[in-house]
């Protein structure tokens, strides 16, 4: 079955003008619409939260949009860059990775191992992208996946299905090995494996650095200033977080051991909390009133050498 077009643009809503700010915007109001913990129907929500990631994976990246908006009209007929061994390309579509043929056929790393000869008799091995939520990454997962492949010998597609594994804490860029999912060896020799490239899909509100966790809090100033303790979400429910006296724009709060879990040991990342100073768009005379009174008490003076 040949791909399916995906209009990336029109996916997160946005022109094809649109400026890296006003994707990243976009991305993040569809994200947290349409992310499955908070959407009433899950399974829809599900797959729009996919193709919300996928278009923005694209369109967030420069080099991935600049190829996606020369492929134009003519994107039927561009070459995909798979990599394959000159005369050795075959067919073969996932189903079940998150991602699109589309996206598997131009803008993947989806590949075969290998080059074949007559005295080749195992299987190809076969790689592609599998993407991840950070919820996955956190708990683990068992995902389903089907893979067609186009039979050496008789050009016939054939479809199979099996599970994968998602350890958790899985790290981005790891590979997932399926062993014995790859082509089919010739004369009864095994099949080569299937290897899964994890790309973790993006989240509203967190991004993942290695195995910790980080999340961006608005914080009024007086909060910053006097102090305060707050709720604050992670991928594992709510936590209290005490803000001290006298934080800092930018600063950074660590909560150890709310990260992501590291391999098979019971050690976990940690969590940051990075705060951003959230500053009034319009006070009122009242406001404006204390804000002149702060200004005339205070000793800050952030010009001064």
């Amino acid at each position: 079955m040949p791909a399916k077009f995906q209009d990336y643009y029109d996916t997160l809503e946005v022109a094809r003008d649109a400026s890296a700010a006003d994707i990243k915007k976009a991305f993040r109001k569809l994200a947290r619409k349409y992310h499955p913990d908070v959407a009433k129907d899950k399974k829809r929500a599900e797959e729009k939260f996919k193709a919300i990631n996928e278009a923005n994976e694209v369109l967030s990246d420069p080099e991935k949009r600049k190829k996606y908006d020369l492929l134009g009209a003519d994107w039927e007929h561009a070459q995909p860059p798979r990599g394959h061994a000159a005369g050795a390309e075959r067919e073969f579509n996932f189903g079940g990775t998150g991602f699109s043929d589309f996206f598997e056929k131009y803008f993947s790393g989806g590949s075969r191992f290998g080059t074949p000869s007559p005295q080749q008799r195992r299987g190809n091995d076969i790689e592609g992208d599998i993407l991840v939520t950070l919820e996955e990454v956190m708990h683990g997962d068992v995902r389903p996946i089907s893979l067609q492949t186009q039979h050496p010998r008789t050009g016939q597609m054939e479809s199979r299905s099996f599970q994968v594994r998602i350890p958790p804490g899985v790290l981005e860029g790891k590979r997932i090995r399926i062993t014995g999912q790859g082509e089919p060896g010739s004369e009864g020799a095994p099949a080569g494996d299937l290897y899964l490239h994890v790309r973790h899909a993006a989240h509203p509100d967190f991004h993942a650095e290695g195995p910790d966790l980080y999340y961006d809090l608005d914080l009024a100033p007086w909060d910053a200033v006097l102090g305060a303790e707050l709720s604050v979400p992670t991928l594992d429910g709510p936590i209290k977080l005490r803000i001290p006296p006298d934080s800092e724009n930018g600063q950074l709060l660590r909560v150890r051991g709310r990260g992501f879990p590291k391999g098979k040991s019971s050690e976990r990342g940690d969590f940051y909390a990075t705060l951003n100073l959230y500053l009034p768009k319009k006070s009122s005379a009242e406001e404006l009133a204390l804000w002149e009174e702060l200004r005339r008490l205070s000793s800050i003076n952030p010009r001064s050498p």
